[in-house]
């Protein structure tokens, strides 16, 4: 038990790759102990990041179950894992959301074996973002992170696959150039990437110093810019956000599950982690800004969704609308650090991450769902399909209200508890937002009418295109999400006391 406890953090993140590296040897035509196999390996990790929740103690400062190993030694970089309230949830939201992709996944016949590693690889580059604590680190798995969610789009995604994947990689990794060199200059000024001798150090930086010829805060300002256009292209914030529309149309379902439940959380945690710590005076300075572009998200993402005819292209530009309440948590924060209203607004962000990654992978799903009976998103060729299809309609309509925000369900929580710190630092940004709230239930009411409601259209009532209903293995992907849904919407107490106390230490 103690090398458990001692080695936790490494065992959740390696563990992937490693089962990955098995799948290497199984027979590649034998895909059903390759499903199997990969689902189970899944579950190990998940199995892991419960017991390191239920022996985390939320009253302590700092990170816990540190692991530090050598790894760079000449540039002074090491394997330094370590967690807080903040990353520890967002470590139990991939390993849960995984293995349901995967399970998700079942229904995937070609080339089994290189997309269920691609999975596995790409779980382990979403931890390791969330578990490091070196910023060099921190980087390599933000990069690891691309490179299978890439090949997941490139190769099994549908008709323009190839445009799709390549507009993915060119915009985040156009975003990675100016991390990369924000990352470089602080390595360099202090000889160290490790994360907590950073924080001292860089804020005990003399106003009145000169850094590379520059005064401290023109490096600062420049240095914040590049870290905050990186992230928010991976949120992604309006105008940064005309790549993920595409990525997750032409995404396999599973891909898009993890696209929109993780990875976009990726670009907000670098936010919390990296931004506001280093530079909290810019970022009070710039948080107008950041407020802007996070309402433009609000109210530009619910317009756009509302606009949508293919259903997968709607919940994809949900995402859009519900991250930019995301920002808006985070530039409240900014701009009150300290007070009682920042705290509010931080952990409404911190919890619309984890909650909007249940909602939209469940959204995706049941796109996916639809799309695997149908071949076809096209709202307009659905309608009154509830009496065919009872099962499956009740399950869209709890997820849809669970993206909407409704009173009972985890996204009202979060979004409240968002609007309730931001308004009173942020009154005309926050008042403005509402128009995207309101025209998130339009958006929403659209789907369900367009797909459940309204004459039956006959096609899919009889001969070969008859509608089947969802089966128990579909079913099984989405029950624990709903179950999430519905005790975070009734009980958010045991995820915002961890959450919280790390938010009042940080901010």
């Amino acid at each position: 038990m103690d090398f458990l406890n001692t080695h936790l953090l490494i065992l959740i993140l390696f563990l992937p790759t490693i089962a990955a590296l098995i799948m290497l040897f199984l027979p590649g035509g034998e895909t059903k102990l390759i499903r199997w196999f990969a689902f189970c390996a899944s579950l190990i990790p998940f199995g892991l990041t419960v017991y390191l929740w239920n022996n985390f103690d939320p009253n302590a400062t700092g990170f816990q179950f540190q692991n530090t190993y050598p790894w760079y030694e000449a540039l002074n970089s090491s394997l330094h894992l370590g967690v807080d309230g903040i990353s520890l949830s967002m470590v139990l939201l991939t390993t849960l959301l995984t293995p349901l992709a995967i399970l998700a996944s079942f229904s995937v016949t070609d080339r089994v074996k290189p997309y269920m590693m691609l999975f596995l690889f790409l779980e382990t580059g979403m931890l390791g973002v969330f578990m490091a604590l070196d910023l060099l680190i921190f980087f390599v798995f933000w990069e690891i992170g691309l490179v299978p969610m890439y090949f997941l789009i490139n190769q099994w995604g549908s008709a323009n696959k190839d445009y799709a994947s390549l507009k993915f990689m060119i915009y985040t990794m156009g975003g990675s150039l100016g991390l990369l060199l924000g990352i470089q200059m602080l390595g360099v000024l202090f000889g160290t990437y490790d994360l907590v001798v950073l924080y001292e150090r860089w804020n005990a930086l003399d106003a009145g110093s000169v850094l590379p010829g520059m005064p401290v805060h023109t490096v600062k300002t420049i240095a914040f810019w590049a870290f905050t256009i990186a992230f928010a292209i991976k949120v992604p914030v309006w105008p940064f956000h005309t790549w993920l529309p595409d990525a997750h149309t032409e995404a396999p379902t599973a891909g898009s599950m993890l696209l929109a439940g993780v990875l976009l959380k990726l670009g907000a945690y670098g936010f919390l982690r990296i931004v506001l710590p280093f530079y909290p005076v810019e970022s009070r300075i710039f948080a107008g800004a950041l407020a802007f572009l996070a309402v433009a998200a609000i109210v530009f993402g619910a317009f756009a969704a509302y606009g949508q005819t293919d259903f997968k292209r709607l919940v994809a530009y949900s995402s859009v609308n519900h991250m930019g309440f995301v920002v808006l948590g985070i530039a409240a924060a900014a701009l009150a650090a300290g007070t009682a209203e920042a705290h509010i607004a931080m952990n409404g962000a911190v919890l619309q991450m984890f909650n909007h990654g249940l909602s939209a992978a469940g959204m995706f799903f049941m796109v996916g769902v639809i799309y695997e009976r149908t071949h076809t998103r096209n709202l307009e060729e659905f309608g009154g399909l509830f009496p065919l299809v009872p099962v499956y309609g009740g399950i869209l309509i709890f997820m849809s209200m669970a993206s909407l925000g409704l009173p009972g369900l985890n996204g009202f929580v979060s979004e409240f508890l968002v609007v309730r710190g931001a308004y009173p630092v942020l009154k005309v940004y926050t008042a403005i937002s509402m128009i995207g709230l309101l025209f998130t239930g339009a958006y929403i009411l659209k789907g369900i009418a367009k797909v459940l409601h309204g004459p039956e259209n006959e096609h899919w009532a009889h001969g070969e295109h008859k509608l089947t209903e969802i089966n128990t293995r579909e079913i099984f992907v989405v029950v624990p999400l709903m179950v999430l849904i519905l005790v975070i919407g009734i009980w958010p107490a045991w995820i915002l006391e961890v959450i919280n106390k790390a938010v009042v230490a940080l901010f």
